[in-house]
């Protein structure tokens, strides 16, 4: 889910957002966000009506596997650029009082009519999910510290699973299920020799997986080795012949790897 357009005020929601990243476009973003915030809040008399209650633990869970990809939001631990960082969007705004219910319609707002020229599809979440998604973002967006209870196991932590371990020269290190700029683990283990590495990715994200020679983790520094296709929701594979030390595994998708998607190959 990617908000390509900045809110403007002269907009309105149909203006979307962008993705942003610079000094002048984080300042119209915050300036935007605010003047829709006033404009939102002064339409609803500071109150989006629902019919139904959000579900903020499945609002997280949507958000992730639909959103992380493109949207920074600290709570959710997400660190997608393509899109706006959601969290300095309404930081503004929102400093000025508990405006969260206003956030709350704009998301919604802009998931049911997305801007035409950018890349987030309309209705990418419908429903009952649209409210859930709307509801988590409003809660947490721009709060600082971490998401506390249910919602903060509502998502597995980023690379946190058993380390993978290479069998028969094949090691398998899978993508994020979940659609987190992750791989399901950021340590893996092998022997010396040839080995066939394999990236299992169920998520509707495209990814690949690059081996590289030595430790460097978000950024890249020692020669490639060898890198597999790209993919969405099929398994891509790559062969090379390591000796005994470290390597960098990661994915080349650009914003990929400075999020997180990297880890730790050991070979003895």
């Amino acid at each position: 889910m990617s908000f390509r357009r900045p809110f403007t005020a002269v907009g309105g929601l149909s203006g979307g957002l962008v993705a942003g990243g610079r000094s002048s476009r984080r300042l119209r973003l915050r300036a935007g966000a605010a003047a829709l915030l006033a404009l939102a809040l002064g339409a609803s008399g500071c109150s989006v009506k629902s019919a139904s209650n959000p579900n903020v633990i499945m609002g997280k869970q949507a958000f992730v596997a639909k959103c992380g990809s493109c949207h920074t939001l600290a709570r959710a631990n997400t660190k997608g650029i393509i899109g706006p960082n959601l969290d300095e969007a309404f930081r503004s705004g929102l400093s000025e009082g508990p405006q969260r219910n206003a956030v709350r319609g704009i998301v919604e707002a802009q998931i049911r009519i997305p801007n035409p020229e950018g890349a987030m599809p309309k209705d990418l979440v419908k429903g009952a999910t649209a409210k859930d998604v709307a509801a988590y973002v409003a809660q947490v967006v721009a709060r600082p510290g971490q998401d506390k209870g249910l919602l903060a196991t509502a998502v597995e932590a980023p690379g946190a699973g058993k380390p993978a371990v290479e069998k028969g020269g094949k090691l398998s290190i899978p993508a994020s299920p979940s659609g987190q700029l992750a791989y399901v683990t950021n340590k893996a283990s092998g022997t010396a020799g040839p080995v066939t590495i394999e990236m299992p990715n169920t998520s509707g994200v495209t990814h690949n997986i690059a081996i590289e020679a030595g430790e460097h983790g978000a950024t890249p520094s020692g020669a490639k080795l060898g890198a597999s296709p790209f993919t969405s929701k099929t398994t891509a594979s790559v062969k090379v012949s390591l000796k005994a030390g470290t390597y960098t595994f990661f994915c080349e998708v650009p914003g990929h790897r400075p999020a997180g998607m990297y880890g730790t190959l050991t070979v003895k």
